[in-house]
């Protein structure tokens, strides 16, 4: 069977976030990058939405009335519906002719992503999966992260970069995101305990975002709990891993193996 697709831009938070997903899950892709100013043709065929991350699970041929199992995780911590629980779905193909193809199935939400993979393997149980009420927090705060955090961010990073009068009064929004984060640091050593979990990863490259718009007042700040969360994930090989370069799609028409 063909390994799945991975539509990647190398330094976006989400994006970043779904290939910490499939490295964590030992799942292997093939990995195509692309860039914002040149979104291949085909990956918007896809997902007319033209956002990273995209993962494609390959077209599968149907006949002689075979029977295959799948997934499909719905918590969606990026969806304007809310957070729905997991679910796992059957998948059954009947035959109607030798020749049909699906439609290959499009996951194009990161962490939709990172849930796929990890329902398939999650070897350090970062879905903390004894705990049942785990989850729903994660996805929460993945959620918060998403639309208020991140909104917020960008308009600070745009403050910062063209100077502009407002860039105190944003780092100061921001800040209450990251103080919830030192006060969960102030009580265990990871964001939901002392195990490392889907949240500590998902939140990992908007932290990073935050930390890399003002430098000096980030390193100055009171946030030494964080500051050392962060270096820690940064120092991991998982980081170097997963911020491996690869040549652009639109120049070479390759993909290359991932994960």
């Amino acid at each position: 069977m063909p390994l799945p697709t991975l539509y990647s831009l190398q330094h976006c938070p989400y994006a970043m976030r779904a290939r910490l997903g499939l490295l964590l899950a030992k799942q292997k892709v093939m990995l195509k990058a692309v860039v914002t100013k040149n979104k291949s043709e085909e990956m918007l065929a896809l997902s007319p939405k033209g956002t990273v991350p995209v993962l494609v699970l390959e077209d599968v041929v149907e006949g002689h009335g075979e029977s295959v199992k799948g997934s499909e995780d719905k918590s969606r911590g990026e969806s304007e519906s809310g957070i729905e629980v997991k679910v796992e779905v059957k998948v059954r193909l009947e035959a109607e002719s030798t020749d049909k193809i699906k439609p290959p199935k499009i996951i194009d939400e990161s962490v939709d992503i990172m849930l796929w993979a990890l329902n398939i393997n999650d070897p350090d149980d970062l879905l903390l999966s004894q705990t049942p009420e785990a989850l729903p927090v994660m996805l929460e705060l993945i959620s918060y992260n998403d639309k208020v955090f991140k909104p917020l961010l960008e308009q600070y990073k745009d403050a910062k970069r063209y100077h502009k009068d407002t860039e105190a009064n944003l780092r100061t929004q921001c800040e209450s995101f990251i103080q919830a984060l030192e006060l969960r640091l102030s009580q265990h050593q990871y964001l939901m305990g002392n195990n490392l979990s889907l949240l500590d990863f998902a939140l990992l490259p908007f932290v990073r975002q935050f930390a890399r718009v003002d430098r000096h007042w980030y390193l100055q700040s009171p946030y030494p709990l964080l500051r050392q969360w962060l270096k820690d994930h940064l120092d991991r090989p998982l980081f170097s891993r997963m911020m491996k370069k690869f040549p652009l799609y639109s120049e070479t028409g390759e993909a290359y193996p991932f994960g």
